[in-house]
């Protein structure tokens, strides 16, 4: 356009003299009308003027033409920019002034009655109580700091609540996003809870929301996305509401979807009075972590975030059963292509009264059962139990002996699942993998019990009975700081029968009484050290024996006496089953020679490793970035800590990378997705208990790379660490506490197996799952970025590796008398072959 402008311009000026003067002199003729003379004098007059206006023309052309050229440029950016600003407020300003901000929430209207035409959204009575709630609300925020951004509001549902009406409902806002920090769920929540707290009368949680009697408890507000939004709208895939009006009567619920995938809701709602107790009897779905396949369980009408009651995300084999807070529920399916089923039904249960007066019999066995509410069913959020115990005598004290569950003294922390009051002492609970016994030292006993998580968690139940104050435990027995009893004999025999090691800490070092007929200790016998001169300690060690967590215990069942005999080389089974599955912990270093300057590169004392030294060794990223270590243990499947996916973000698969066969960061061998990551149900964030957790790749390593990628060994349940065992941590963490660079090279520091008894002088209270490794001076030691990662042991030289421990705490690092702490994994063995090999 511009070359053609120019162009068009030159043209005009450059015309012939001749053409302009005989336009001029027509222009002329047709004024003038006077005389000749006076003609004659005028065209004189005329000629001499134009000569001396094309004189000064000329004088002035260039000048003109760089106004002319001045003047077209302005016009052309005036339109580029108007032209700019058009598509620019098209495709930007006007897209984010539609920008649509949702908000799901919920309150409860007091004193208000419910009346059943309210569970229908197309009844009048419906329309006119939503109609004016919708009023009340808009007012509130129309006359609010986010006012020009409100949009409308829209109810949901109305239900009942205890004397009163819960009301689901949809805000939106239109946001561009500039303002969107002016509408947070936190700011948006508050403006709703002020206009309630500002009428607040005599310690009541109910208020007014411009006239509307609100209870401030009840409110819940939280973002959502749209397409929750249009997925509870009509036209959804499956939107549906079911009813249940007859008390403990079977609503069946059964969802299948198709090769197409499904996304949808179902609404529940039960008699006034009851809540939902849904009961799933099977779901076939593919386990990822939620991240495809999901079930989600919600104790509203809505998918509110902070409602959630619980989500399926893997198939379910055995029936599991939850219940609501009230008599609402609501369930969102979203499943992936292929064919998926959920099948299982819902009930109106009574609202149970959890308040029971117990008489315990005089003798001191096992009189009765108490459980947690709703039980066999998931705890529900809200829930509370009151127990009165009493005994036939003063001298006689309440036991209570639970089969999964813990209660410890509360400290300065909430308690997360589940709040005790036993005779005005308050106590909170947690769940373990093994019996504990709680003695309560006093004839009347009052047990207090409240939910406290905000989700359903897993179902508690403990046995009743009495206890002789003066003597808790059965003469010749040893009470445990677990509450259990065990046999005196049973003390320091190197097995943890309290379950909490308090029987096998602090004690003396037994006598080797090799020349003896007398039964060597247990220590001493068949773990591969030679204690005895005579070499009796380790003679027969085939032999088939009791079993217990001592021994080793071979796939037909029967146990013998050689505490490591998994995958030494040797056939110790009948079955040959100690040998089988030995595709592992085999090194293989392709550079046995390193330099002096990698020598130098120490990580806590550690040196850099060679290629192929440690083939399980797994680096993971989570959103490009070095966050923990892993380990190999299958084609399909590697073993990490908890922690490292204990927060809700780090627990998305999809975040994460596994970076396999590397020895330098950036040149793995093989890099997959991980599919799932199973962490513990028991993981402790507070101590690091049960600090273990699977990762599944969504592809298996190929077999073509096994010189560089290879499992490690797996520990048997019966593994005993020795003096000859040689045990490195490896990992890319920092190499102090004060370091800010990570090390390009995996790093290696061989450390030292402490006993029990040294770990809980260093640390004070370590779990039975934890193990402790390191030196005195604390010169070897893993640090940040090691976590999860393993300590790997070789019984003997040549011989294969297996994973001793998982990088988990520590108090700083390198430390000296503060040693690593690991999560011991032969503890865990079980746990690990019911997740990869029953999946």
């Amino acid at each position: 356009m511009e070359a053609r402008g120019e162009s068009s311009q030159a043209n005009e000026d450059d015309a012939p003299a001749e053409d302009r003067l005989s336009e001029v002199t027509d222009v002329s003729v047709e004024v003038a009308t006077v005389d000749a003379m006076l003609d004659k004098f005028c065209r004189k007059y005329n000629r001499r003027r134009r000569r001396e206006k094309k004189v000064k023309k000329l004088n002035k052309r260039p000048l003109v033409k760089l106004q002319n050229l001045l003047l077209i440029i302005t016009v052309v950016v005036f339109v580029t920019v108007v032209i700019l600003w058009s598509l620019l407020w098209v495709f930007t300003f006007r897209r984010e002034s539609n920008s649509g901000v949702y908000f799901a929430g919920m309150f409860r209207v007091a004193n208000v009655e419910f009346i059943p035409e309210y569970r229908h959204a197309d009844s009048s009575e419906f329309v006119s109580m939503a109609n004016q709630i919708q009023h009340v609300v808009s007012k509130v925020y129309r006359s609010s700091s986010v006012s020009t951004l409100y949009k409308h509001t829209i109810i949901s549902d109305l239900s009942n609540d205890k004397g009163g009406m819960l009301v689901h409902f949809w805000m939106i806002f239109e946001v561009p996003r500039l303002k969107t920090p002016a509408v947070c769920e936190e700011c948006v929540s508050a403006i709703f809870r002020d206009s309630v707290l500002t009428s607040l009368k005599n310690r009541s949680s109910v208020g007014f929301l411009l006239g509307l009697p609100v209870d401030i408890d009840s409110i819940f507000i939280n973002n959502a996305l749209r397409s929750d939004y249009t997925s509870i709208a009509a036209g959804s895939e499956c939107v549906d509401k079911l009813y249940a009006g007859l008390p403990e009567a079977r609503v069946p619920l059964n969802v299948f979807s198709s090769w197409g995938g499904l996304s949808c809701h179902v609404k529940l709602t039960s008699a006034p009075g009851t809540v939902i107790r849904l009961t799933v009897n099977s779901l076939d779905v593919e386990p990822s972590d939620c991240v495809y396949d999901a079930v989600t369980v919600y104790d509203a009408l809505l998918p509110m975030r902070a409602k959630i009651l619980h989500r399926l995300c893997e198939a379910v084999r055995v029936p599991v059963s939850l219940v609501s807070t009230s008599n609402v529920m609501l369930l969102s399916f979203r499943l992936v292509q292929g064919n998926k089923s959920f099948r299982g039904f819902f009930q109106a249960v009574p609202e149970e009264e959890c308040l029971s007066v117990i008489e315990i019999p005089a003798i001191p066995i096992e009189a009765g059962e108490m459980t947690s509410p709703f039980y066999p069913s998931l705890l529900p959020p809200l829930c509370s139990c009151t127990w009165r115990l009493q005994t036939h005598s003063t001298s006689l004290g309440v036991a209570l002996t639970f089969q999964n569950y813990i209660l410890s003294p509360k400290d300065l922390t909430p308690c997360e699942y589940g709040w005790w009051k036993i005779n005005e002492i308050i106590y909170c609970g947690r769940y373990v993998s093994h019996i504990t016994v709680f003695r309560i030292p006093e004839r009347s006993v009052e047990v207090v019990f409240r939910c406290s998580s905000r989700s359903s968690e897993l179902p508690f139940s403990a046995t009743y009975s009495s206890f002789n104050i003066s003597q808790p435990c059965h003469e010749g027995h040893f009470l445990c700081t677990t509450g259990l009893c065990v046999e005196k004999d049973r003390r320091c025999d190197g097995l943890d029968d309290c379950q909490d090691e308090s029987d096998e800490v602090f004690c003396s070092k037994p006598f080797k009484n090799c020349s003896s007929q007398t039964p060597l200790h247990p220590l001493y016998v068949c773990d591969g050290e030679n204690d005895c001169p005579n070499g009796r300690d380790e003679t027969n060690c085939t032999q088939e024996m009791g079993c217990s967590g001592m021994w080793y215990q071979c796939s037909n069942g029967a146990c013998i006496r050689k505490k490591n005999a998994k995958c030494d080389g040797f056939y110790d089974c009948l079955d040959d089953s100690d040998e089988k599955d030995c595709a592992c912990g085999q090194s293989m270093p392709v550079k046995h020679v390193m330099d002096s300057a990698a020598l130098q590169e120490r990580v806590v004392g550690g040196v850099n490793a060679v290629e192929g030294e440690w083939p399980w060794q797994v680096s993971l990223h989570f959103s490009g970035h070095l966050y923990c270590g892993a380990s190999v243990i299958t084609s399909e499947w590697l073993i990490s800590a908890a922690h490292c996916f204990s927060k809700e973000r780090l627990s998305d698969p999809r975040q994460w990378m596994a970076h396999l066969g590397m020895l330098t960061q950036g040149n793995a061998k093989h890099v997959a997705e991980i599919r799932r990551i199973v962490v513990h149900e028991y993981y402790n964030a507070r101590n690091f208990d049960y600090d273990i957790a699977l990762l599944q790749l969504r592809k298996a390593w190929p077999s073509s790379l096994t010189p560089f990628i290879q499992p490690v060994c797996l520990p048997a349940p019966s593994q005993t660490i020795t003096k000859r065992h040689r045990c490195w941590v490896t990992g890319w963490g920092y190499r102090s506490e004060q370091d800010k660079v990570l090390p390009t090279v995996l790093q290696k520091a061989e450390v030292n197996v402490l006993s029990q008894s040294e770990c809980k002088r260093a640390y004070g209270p370590v779990s039975p799952r934890m193990l402790c490794a390191g030196v005195p001076t604390g010169e070897r030691d893993a640090c940040r970025g090691d976590s999860g990662g393993p300590l790997s042991c070789q019984a003997s030289e040549g011989g294969r590796w297996f994973l001793t421990g998982i990088v988990s705490w520590g108090s700083g690092c390198g430390r000296p008398n503060f040693p690593g702490v690991y999560t011991r994994v032969a503890k865990f063995i079980y746990w690990i072959n019911s997740h990869i090999y029953n999946t």
